[in-house]
This record gives structure tokens, sequence and C-alpha cells, in this order.
């Protein structure tokens, strides 16, 4: 009844929204450091006039007029339990609404605890949402916020005034910095791809012949080069504006978007090894070619686009995988992506210019570039792999274990290896240069990357026994998967190491219970450090939920994700550690909650099913009723994070760790909440 009567009110008042109406509410924002990990962000509203009525956050789910104080997306790592409401919050009668309804006069503090080391850098952002009333007149309005946590923050506060909408980035987010190196990298790996190569002489040649002048053909180069980097750039700044940033990422995470990213994947690969050249329409390259022919600024970005059209041959294949690659990093991944590969890629021409006697050095396209690419199309297969193995395990095919992607990944490595030392060939390729006596030669180079390629080979070769592999263990599918282990651990778990029985739980002994809920179907995702090292881990909330209150131990949430890389990097490189391992065993009820399940095995029992208002659908997974979980209770999205809490589900502080591959910080981190954990038994 209410939200009819909200939606008629707005249709007879004329609800209006706009950008923060500093005329009736002004904020003003403050942070001061509680200890060396927490800092207290506050924003404070002040009501400005004395007819109007600001509406508090939402205390109830049948509060019709509420504001909304909303952090963005890189800040869910620092929060630290819920934002709190201080200040004198009344109630009076509504005459609009008919009903009693809760507002500020004066000023409202709204508090949040940010878990942010004494020695890091933050930026803490978001928006607020709020909902004013003046005179009769219903209004709702938005501010940004966005504040600087410095290194040793004092303890006194810091105020801020809201700031114009300006992007700013975590510092902890180097995904950005990552994009563009990885491409940068692209791009001079696609510098000595035949396409590429063979045509830097000839292009800086006919720059310096066509300039009267050194300086012209310098000025024309560095035009040429400029051209490349903006066909390229822009090329990413279509696609981000076409499918924007969150639709890449949440594509990127999609069973069906990985299937298609194993094709590309797929294809260009096979592309690379000969089998085929993957070429632009001709009419594309003749009408650029045409328009190159002109001395003006114009020519010299048609030849430039002739250059891009012309090698899509061999670049088609890297700008493809970048851009696959992008689009699971930041919003701006495809953009900075091309600008990375554009800038490697046009960097040669304007150094040649320059330095135009160099050219020589270049020497022919020989076969050996024909190698690079052959190389390039092993790496394009095993990396296929790793896309069809993040289908596999989202929808639980199972047509992928660990073995069989052991199996393939030592085939094409083994394979790479005796086409490097020779022993494989190509239709295409040359013969190997000869020495002074006649006889074939490989080069100290070429047998350096035989050597590498053979030697990881021969690194993956124990895996199939059951070896946890942890310098790729982040990239293989889970352990559990896999058919036969050497180490013989029944049902996933060791009995030896950890006391696990199919009864109760016991507070005295630590027994713990065989979990039950999701265990047949999820056990097979459980990496290789948890079934090794028999550590028992729950799936399901209230289940381990109930076992940490019978055994009186902290609950330890692990949300995690099946294609979480880091998730398995965190596993490999600090949950093995033994003092690690030893205090998860024998201080902590585990629940790892997976948030990309979905397959038939995880749909919830028709009486758990619900409509989650944070994620607007219907919950009917495993995966989405853990995702409503943490978004709801922790304001988190992210993937690995772990929450602590006790008997009464109440966080155990410091809250909302996330990835640090740090093992002391984790260690110190543990001890800190079972310390609080017995203080509070002990009270």
């Amino acid at each position: 009844m209410k939200q009819l009567l909200i939606i008629l009110m707005s249709l007879w008042v004329g609800w209006g929204v706009s950008a923060q109406d500093s005329t009736h509410v002004r904020f003003s924002y403050a942070h001061k450091r509680v200890n060396n990990q927490v800092v207290e962000f506050t924003i404070t509203a002040h009501v400005l006039q004395s007819d109007t009525r600001l509406y508090p956050l939402q205390q109830k789910p049948e509060d019709a007029v509420y504001s909304q104080v909303v952090f963005d997306s890189s800040v869910f790592s620092f929060l630290n339990g819920a934002i709190v409401e201080k200040g004198t919050i009344e109630t009076e009668y509504d005459a609009i609404l008919s009903v009693d309804v809760r507002c500020v006069k004066d000023s409202v503090q709204w508090v949040q605890q940010l878990n942010i080391p004494a020695s890091e850098t933050a930026v803490v952002k978001g928006q607020i949402n709020y909902m004013y009333k003046s005179g009769d007149t219903f209004s709702s309005a938005e501010a940004v916020f966005r504040e600087i946590i410095e290194p040793n923050a004092g303890d006194g506060p810091t105020i801020g005034v809201a700031p114009a909408d300006t992007e700013g980035a975590n510092p902890r987010d180097n995904s950005l910095w990552w994009i563009f190196l990885a491409s940068f990298g692209g791009g001079l790996i696609a510098l000595i791809t035949p396409c590429v190569y063979s045509m830097i002489p000839v292009t800086v040649s006919f720059f310096t012949k066509r300039s009267n002048t050194k300086a012209k053909g310098i000025q024309n180069a560095i035009a040429y080069s400029l051209s490349i980097i903006i066909i390229f750039t822009l090329l990413g700044f279509v696609i981000t504006l076409i499918f924007g940033p969150d639709a890449l990422n949440k594509l990127a995470t999609h069973w069906l978007a990985n299937l298609i990213f194993f094709l590309i994947f797929l294809v260009f690969g096979i592309s690379f090894l000969g089998a085929f050249d993957i070429e632009l329409p001709a009419k594309w390259s003749t009408a650029a070619d045409s328009n190159a022919n002109t001395k003006s600024f114009k020519g010299i970005f048609f030849m430039a686009l002739t250059l891009v059209i012309v090698s899509f041959s061999c670049t088609g294949p890297i700008i493809g995988n970048l851009l696959v690659l992008a689009s699971q990093g930041s919003r701006l991944g495809p953009l900075v992506g091309m600008f990375g590969f554009s800038l490697a890629l046009a960097l040669p021409f304007a150094l040649f210019a320059f330095f135009p006697s160099k050219l020589n050095a270049l020497g022919k396209a020989g076969g050996w570039l024909n190698s690079v690419k052959v190389t390039l199309g092993f790496l394009e297969l095993a990396l296929a792999l790793k896309f069809l193995s993040n289908a596999d395990l989202t929808q639980g095919w199972r047509i992928l274990d660990r073995e069989i992607f052991l199996v393939l990944w030592i085939a094409i490595f083994l394979l790479l290896s005796l086409y490097l030392l020779g022993k494989l060939k190509f239709k295409h390729d040359d013969e190997l240069p000869k020495n002074d006596f006649g006889l074939p030669y490989l080069s100290i180079t070429r047998l350096f990357f035989a050597i590498v390629s053979l030697s990881f080979t021969i690194y993956l070769v124990p895996g199939l026994w059951g070896a946890p592999l942890h310098g790729v263990s982040a990239f293989l599918p889970p352990m559990g998967t896999q058919d036969f282990n050497a180490d013989d651990i029944p049902s996933g778990h060791s009995l030896n190491s950890v006391p696990y029985v199919s009864g109760a739980a016991d507070a005295e002994s630590g027994v713990l219970p065989r979990p039950k809920k999701f265990a047949e179907v999820m056990k097979n995702n459980e990496p290789a450090v948890v079934v090794n090292n028999g550590l028992v881990t729950y799936f399901d909330y209230e289940e381990a939920l109930e076992v940490a209150r019978k055994v009186k131990k902290p609950l330890m949430l692990d949300f995690t994700g099946v294609n979480c890389v880091n998730c398995r990097k965190m596993e490999g490189q600090v949950w093995s550690h033994p003092e690690v391992m030893r205090r998860l065993k024998e201080h902590f009820v585990i629940a790892s909650l997976y948030m990309d399940v979905h397959g038939k095995g995880v749909v919830l029992p028709v009486e758990e099913q619900y409509y989650s208002k944070h994620l607007g659908k219907h919950v009917e997974t495993l995966g989405e009723k853990n995702t409503d979980l943490q978004i709801s209770r922790f304001g988190s999205n992210a993937q690995p994070i772990y929450f602590f809490l006790d008997q009464n589900e109440s966080p155990l502080a410091p809250q909302g760790y996330g990835y640090d591959a740090s093992v002391e910080k984790f260690i110190n981190h543990l001890d800190k909440v079972v310390e609080e954990y017995r203080n509070r038994q002990e009270e």
C-alpha cells in the first residue's frame, strides 16, 4: 500500500531527481584513524532550512522514504561491518503519505569503518542517494563523494567537502597497469611477426625518400606513428563505448562467454600454426591504400590504416586475445590495452626515422619470424584450454578434468619443444641454418627456448599423480576433479590429517562432521591445498554456522569462485604455509562460498529459494545465494575475501581480508580473530 502511495504521490507532486541540492541539504566528510588497521569515515548531512525534512537510512523494509549511501565497488574490500547512523532521528506523521515517517530536522551522521592499514593510501568514493521533503514537495537528489585516506592519517579528523564527480583509481587496483604492460608486450611480439617486421624498413625508407629534408622525414614518421596509436586506441574506445564497462566484466565471467573466448583462441592458434590466414576484406585495404598516396596528413593517416589492415593476419590474433583479457579486467581495459599495444607497435617507425642508418641491422624477414609465429600458435592453444576449463567448471560438464587438462598441456608443450629443436616441421617452415660443414644446427636462442619449454613439460608430469604444481595451480582445474591421486585421499579429505567423521560435531574433541549440503558436487572444486592437507570445508553458510556453534570455533567465510585466479594464488601461496594451515585446521570452521556456480547440481531446494532485492532477481542457485549473502551482509562483491563471525554471527575484527600474498599478515590476521573470539567467549 505504501509503495502505491509513493507512486501516486510522484505523479501528483512531480517527484524531482537532481544532483546535490545545496539549498536544502549540505554534506561534509571526515575521516580519522581508530588504530593501525581501521579508519572511521563519517558523512554528515546538514539540513539547511527549517521546513526541510531529510529522510535517514532505511531501518526497516516497510520504511517508505529513506536515503542510501552507496560505496563504489573499489571500496568493497575495505568495508568493516555495516554503516552506522548517529544523530537525532524524529518520527512525525506525514499527511500526504498518511503514515508516520522517520526524519532528520537538523543533522545526521553516517559512519562507516574501513580496514585501511596505516601504511597505505586509499581512495574512498561513492554516492549518496538522498530523499527530502520541503514544504509539501518531495524530492530525491544525489551527492558524489571522494575522500583520500593518506598513510599514517592523524588521530584528528580530516574534513572534506563534496567534490565534483571525478574518477579516481583505487591504489590497490593495478589491473589497468597490468593490462597496459601485457598489451605493450603484445605489441612488441607483433613487431616480430612477418607481417609487421618486413614493413618497418620499407615504410621508414618511403618516408625518408618522399621528404625533402631529414627533419621533414622525421616529422612524417612521427605523424605515421601517432596515426597507428590513434587508430588502435580508437578501436579500444569504440569497444568500451558499445559494450560498457560493467557489461564486459559480467560477460567475462559467464560460461558462454568463456566458451566463445575458447573458440577465439583456438581459431587464432590454428591460424598462427599456418593452417590459414585471418584477413580483412581486400576492398578495405584497397580503399585505404588509394588514400595513402596523398602527401598530406590524410595520406599519412591512411598509410597507417593500410598497415593496420594488411598486417591484420598477424596482429589480429594478438589483438583479439588482448581484448578478451582486457574485458576481464578494469572498465577501461580495452582502451588502455589498445593504447599499450599501438604504442609498442609504433615505436620502431619513429625510432628508425631518427636513426635511418640502423635499418640495415634489421636484415630480411627470414624463417625465424615464422618460428615465432608457430610458437605463439602453440601458446594460443594452451591458453584456449583455460577458457574451456572455466566454462566446464561453471556448468559441471566434467569434460576437462584436471588430469585431462594436464595431459593436453603436456602434449602441447612437448610438441613445442620438439618444434624448437627442429624435430617437427610445418609446411611453410624453412630448413635450419647450416654450419661450415653443411650440417643444420640450432641457434643458442632457440635452444634456450626449447629448454624452457621442455622443462615446463617435465614440471607438469607429476601433476598427473596429484602433485599440487603451485607454480601453475591458479590456472589448473581444481584437485577435486582429478580421479587419481597418489596420496589416496578418500572422499576428497585425509582422515589422518584432521578430525573428520560422518557423525555430529563435538565441542570437546573438536570433531567436524562430514559436509552434507552440496558436498557431492562442490568437492570437485576444492583446490589442491585443501585436498592434500585434509582441510575440512563446508559449502553452505547455514551448515557451517551450525557446526561452528557446536564446536565453539569462529566461522571463516571464504568468498571464492571456481574461475577466480587470485583465489587459487591465495590458497597456493598463503594457505599452504604450514603455520597458516595449522591455524585453519585447529581454530576455524571454514565455509567456502563459491559465487560462480549455477549448474544443475547446485540448485537450491524450492523451500530455500527467495527473492533478493540486492540482486533484483529470484535466488535459485548456490552461487546466487552466496553472492546475495556477500553483498547484503558485507557490502562486498570481490573474490577472494574473508570475513570472520562469532557464534552470534557478529563480525570479528579486523574484517574483510582480501587478496594479499603476505603469509605473515595473514597469520597475524588469524591470530587477532582468534584472540577476539576467545575474549568474547570469556565475557
